[in-house]
């Protein structure tokens, strides 16, 4: 049965057998869980934190991450997700425009000095931010102050009186989430608890998340990949294992110690555990997003160690599990973003980017999607973002370039901003780049488009082996005998890396700095 309210669900799920989620080896039960959220709701609210208000949650993947959040939800107050690898100029632009009342953080967590860098931060952009409660499990006090304002300890928060009542609603908003941010201000994506409750089950569900099932957490918390995966287990009442920390090597003992049946992460991390040589007897499929481009043949590369990689779709407005291929699929479908929406009131649609017209499955163009369950509440504070991001008739605007299939699957290519129009037709850059990346010496590459006076023409810029000799005209002739004239890039430059922002999840590469690149280089 689905509950109304997060705090519903964690109270249906107290008398499990099964814990809640493995801390490092440690497991904390549902009622552990349960009665955590309720003591750091009271200890919430008598800072001052009432229903509709916002509190920062700069943590990585703990048990208090969880408890704070559920103990907002009780408050009907929102979490905002603040990645644990931001800086000065990111924090202060999240807690400046969420209005966040009270910041919870970790300053001992990975040796990192967050306290340096709320000190770095704008004192203006914290005028509105009242209280600091402040994790540690290292036993020392916490101060009494930070940065001139009261400091509370978590663990005194966590050891106090329970929330004798609550304010949870279906309707609350309850969880912020920042888009990446690449080209312009990140948006706030607001999340209510129906719409959380509803994908959770949804995923859970699509996902085969059954009662002999143990998912592992790769991605952080703070971003609404592992945020999903999270609540598709408690959905489930099935035990996450997690770490704040990812360590490829203690995964890959956890897989064996935990039985492990489902798993979501990166490329990257899979690759990781792969280079372990980790024992995958036990789990059914890694459900993972490609955001690695030397990665391209991870799939090929788990099929031959008996890991089966499907891949994934979502988006932080219609929540991270949208959709998810087969397992049972052959590996060419299996690594394409995309698949079948995991809800069965989903629905998804192409329309032509340049005359509105809707297309027919098989043509590419932006991707829509109608995701009554999943959908965000809107763009915290931004009316104007939030109409603009649905069509009339209720269909988010995804952004993303795609094409649809006959059995209701879809697919996923690239972001509409770097689709390529090149020849009269959209050309997804992955397509040029991964054959680019059979050449010999290349181990990555990414193309984007530059006016000239012919019109736009592809530019690739790639990274290579360590020791490899570049020769730019045997890797276009090796281009040229596989794909047509119009798609084989007018100049090729080596790069040691990538432009990168940093995300939730996985770095993600800045097209529009490859673009300036490339002007700058052909002029």
């Amino acid at each position: 049965m689905i509950q109304d309210t997060l705090p519903a669900l964690l109270a249906q799920r107290i008398n499990n057998a099964a814990p809640a989620l493995f801390d490092r080896g440690r497991p904390v039960s549902y009622r552990e869980l349960d009665g955590e959220s309720r003591r750091v709701a009271q200890g919430l609210r008598r800072l001052g934190v009432r229903a509709g208000d916002c509190v920062a949650l700069w943590l990585p993947n703990l048990p208090a991450w969880l408890a704070a959040f559920f103990g907002c939800a009780l408050l009907g107050a929102i979490a905002v997700a603040v990645n644990t690898r931001f800086r000065s100029h990111e924090l202060a632009d999240i807690l400046q425009r969420s209005n966040a009342r009270v910041l919870l953080f970790w300053p001992e967590f990975k040796g990192i000095d967050f306290s340096g860098i709320l000190a770095a931060c704008d004192p203006r952009a914290l005028a509105g931010l009242e209280t600091f409660v402040v994790y540690g499990e290292s036993g020392a006090p916490p101060p009494a102050a930070v940065l001139g304002k009261p400091a509370h300890a978590y663990a005194a928060l966590a050891a106090g009186a329970p929330l004798p009542a609550n304010d949870a609603s279906p309707e609350a908003g309850c969880a912020i989430f920042t888009t990446s941010g690449t080209t312009k201000a990140p948006k706030f994506v607001l999340h209510d608890q129906r719409t959380v409750l509803r994908h959770a089950f949804e995923v859970a569900q699509g996902f085969g998340i059954d009662q002999a099932s143990t998912l592992l957490l790769a991605p952080p918390l703070c971003g609404v990949f592992g945020f999903c995966g999270a609540m598709a287990a408690f959905a489930a009442g099935r035990p996450l294992v997690m770490a704040p920390a990812w360590n490829a090597e203690q995964t890959a003992l956890d897989l064996v110690a935990h039985r492990i049946t489902h798993a979501i992460g990166t490329d990257e991390a899979c690759a990781q555990l792969l280079d372990c040589n980790a024992d995958f007897s036990s789990l059914r499929y890694f459900a993972y997003a490609a955001f690695n481009p030397a990665r391209g043949d991870i799939v090929q590369r788990a099929d031959a160690k008996g890991l089966k990689l499907v891949g994934l779709y979502g988006a932080s407005e219609i929540q991270a599990l949208f959709a998810r291929q087969d397992e049972r699929a052959p590996a060419a479908e299996r690594m394409q973003g995309g698949g079948l929406p995991v809800s069965p009131v989903a629905r998804v649609r192409v329309r032509d980017p340049e005359s509105g017209a809707l297309l027919p499955h098989g043509s590419q163009g932006e991707l829509e999607f109608f995701a009554p369950s999943s959908r965000m509440a809107g763009y915290h504070g931004n009316l104007a973002a939030t109409r603009e991001a649905f069509t009339g008739d209720g269909y988010y605007r995804s952004g993303d370039l795609g094409s649809t299939l006959a059995d209701g699957r879809f697919i996923f290519l690239t972001r509409m901003g770097d689709a390529l129009r090149l020849g009269g037709f959209l050309v997804s850059p992955a397509e040029i780049e991964a054959v680019m990346q059979e050449a010999p010496g290349i181990a990555a590459c990414q193309v984007v488009a530059v006016a000239r006076e012919s019109g736009l023409v592809p530019v690739a810029f790639v990274v290579l082996h360590h020791s490899a000799a570049f020769d730019e005209a045997a890797v276009l002739a090796h281009v040229a005998d596989k794909l047509a004239r119009y798609k084989i890039p007018h100049r090729v430059f080596p790069v040691e890396a990538f432009p990168v922002t940093p995300g939730a999840n996985a770095t993600k590469i800045q097209k529009s700095k490859l673009r300036e690149m490339a002007e700058a280089l052909l002029n």
